[in-house]
């Protein structure tokens, strides 16, 4: 559905080409969520809301998208498995929010090709 699909590799090599964000030996921590922690939050608060603007998604349409999420989250620990239990700085909170954000706007587009 979107993990195929050539916006999905650009998200990754984006996300690729900012991993020095990450890498960062900063210490300046406002959250006491871990980096994995902020994606999970940030990915399930998006296809909540792209399930909740689509409520003609069947059942199975619907776990279609849960499945996709599970397949992105799974890529995200194998890219950021150094980082992943660090605690999330303010910039990486921010990039976060945004790469959920452009996530989400890969799924409004599958859907709406899968609802018409």
């Amino acid at each position: 559905m979107v993990t195929d699909k050539d916006g999905y590799m650009h998200l990754i090599q984006y996300l690729t080409e900012h991993l020095g964000l990450f890498e960062s030996s900063e210490n300046t921590v406002n959250t006491t969520e871990t980096v994995m922690e902020l994606f999970e939050d940030q990915l399930s608060a998006q296809i909540i809301m792209v399930c909740g603007q689509n409520p003609q998604l069947s059942f199975a349409q619907r776990n279609i998208v849960i499945r996709e999420i599970d397949a992105i989250v799974y890529d995200l620990e194998e890219i950021l498995a150094s980082v992943a239990n660090h605690q999330a700085t303010p910039e990486q909170s921010i990039f976060i929010t945004e790469f959920s954000g452009l996530i989400k706007n890969l799924f409004d587009q599958e859907v709406a090709h899968l609802l018409r």
